[in-house]
């Protein structure tokens, strides 16, 4: 027998409430933004200073940004918020959200170049080109920024109205 079965069973309450989805999200984004702006500024670094400590942990934190958070933030919108939206009938709408499923693949193809790189510099290696590196920073940061735009402005308003209709039916 465990300690676990001797202890005394605990007290039903009533569950907090859930954080919503799309308050979630929309603080993904915003950490998506600043992480952005982190990995230009590591390219001004590594032109400047190269690998060095500080070049290591950016490295290190943008990479677990994507690897994770990045990831689970797009795996979310796939499976919570456009799914109801590409059944609205909507044909803008579907449009969009189509649009942005093609985003995510694209993100994904983005991050899987740039993420050896990155995780060199983390790692304290410096075989990357800079060049090609910056390059690459460039198209992934400018189609995350457009995509995020198309969410915050069309896509997420959208879902609110949605759910909110649904939730007085």
């Amino acid at each position: 027998m465990s300690a676990l079965d001797t202890r005394k069973p605990r007290p039903t309450r009533t569950p907090a409430p859930p954080v919503p989805a799309m308050d979630t999200l929309d603080q993904t984004h915003a950490q998506m933004l600043v992480v952005l702006d982190k990995l230009a500024q590591l390219m001004d670094h590594l032109e400047r200073d190269g690998v060095d400590t500080a070049a290591r942990d950016s490295a290190r934190a943008i990479c677990a940004f994507f690897n994770d958070h990045a990831r689970q933030h797009h795996a979310d919108e796939e499976s919570l918020i456009f799914p109801k939206l590409l059944e609205s009938g909507d044909a803008e709408i579907v449009q969009h959200v189509q649009r942005l499923q093609q985003d995510h693949g694209w993100l994904e193809e983005d991050w899987i170049e740039l993420s050896p790189q990155l995780q060199a510099v983390s790692e304290g290696y410096s075989w990357y080109d800079l060049d090609t590196l910056r390059a690459g920073v460039g198209i992934f940061a400018d189609l995350y920024h457009d995509h995020i735009g198309l969410e915050e402005s069309l896509i997420y308003p959208h879902a609110r109205r949605q759910a909110a209709a649904q939730a007085k039916t």
